[in-house]
């Protein structure tokens, strides 16, 4: 299962292996893309979106599921 994330706040190579870090954390996460521009995330796997949104406001950005 993919889910898709709108990430805002991230303005460097940093920002990005910060959130890909903190969403492969995730317990059911099995890969993780994450773009600068846009800022996007894609994640597979089945871990709850609620899971991924906190793991991603824990490093201090803000995330939401697109198309949300």
């Amino acid at each position: 299962m993919k889910t898709e994330l709108n990430i805002t706040g991230m303005s460097c190579g940093h920002c990005v292996s910060a959130v890909e870090k903190a969403l492969k954390a995730v317990p059911g996460v099995q890969g993780v893309q994450v773009t600068l521009q846009p800022g996007k995330a894609v994640v597979e796997g089945n871990a709850s979106a609620q899971d991924m949104i906190a793991a991603v406001k824990e490093e201090g950005y803000a995330a939401e599921i697109a198309g949300a």
